[in-house]
């Protein structure tokens, strides 16, 4: 089964291309260039390393949220276009999930996590047991403060995962892996296809434009 897989739920973008479970090429960025500017010349340049063509694609996974709504957003219309354009399976993922599975710590909680501004992080909670990665506590958005709360009464050790973790350590109180994010690793992560009509992202929060938009309704 050949797999396109992509992440592009914050400034980093990740792009992979495999075969089963061989990466035939792979590409992850850390600019401040827009996704839309270079998602698709970078799965175009994945496709031509690999003598492969768009049509030769069985299936495409997506981090689904949360993360930039930008990049989210982004990601998964280019999914969801591909998919339906080609007629082939669509997964999503959970971009914390798959910042998680970037870690090889299997004796700690690991704790991803992304910058939600205002004090406040998207993150979750989870554990390799028995080789697969289990969640211990939802994705959510939270306040950093309560996210730290939480943590204390697993009383377990954890560590948090992330360059947003690395810019916010100052408010954190355990070790960090600055990791990027790896599309290769949500090709473990997949569970039942997605109905490619009705996927959206998750952004578990509304937008500050939504939330205005929102109000604006509920005042007329």
């Amino acid at each position: 089964m050949n797999t396109l897989l992509i992440d592009t739920s914050n400034q980093p973008m990740s792009i992979a291309l495999m075969k089963d479970e061989e990466v035939l090429a792979a590409k992850t960025t850390n600019n401040k260039t827009n996704h839309s500017v270079q998602l698709m010349p970078g799965i175009q340049e994945l496709f031509t390393q690999c003598d492969l063509t768009k049509e030769n694609i069985d299936a495409i996974i997506v981090a689904q949220g949360p993360g930039s709504y930008t990049g989210v957003r982004i990601g998964v219309t280019v999914a969801k276009t591909l998919a339906y354009a080609l007629n082939v399976r669509l997964f999503g993922v959970s971009s914390l999930e798959a910042l998680a599975a970037t870690t090889h710590q299997t004796n700690q909680l690991i704790v991803p996590l992304f910058d939600a501004r205002r004090d406040a992080v998207y993150a979750g909670v989870y554990q390799h047991q028995h080789g697969q990665l289990k969640t211990i506590i939802n994705d959510g958005y939270i306040t950093i403060d309560e996210l730290l709360t939480q943590l204390h009464s697993l009383k377990e050790p954890y560590i948090f995962i992330g360059q947003d973790a690395k810019k916010l350590s100052a408010r954190l109180d355990g070790p960090i892996e600055e990791n990027l994010p790896d599309a290769a690793v949500m090709l473990d992560l997949i569970k039942q296809p997605a109905n490619i009509y009705t996927f959206t992202p998750n952004y578990l929060k509304l937008s500050e434009a939504e939330r205005n938009w929102l109000n604006q309704q509920q005042n007329n």
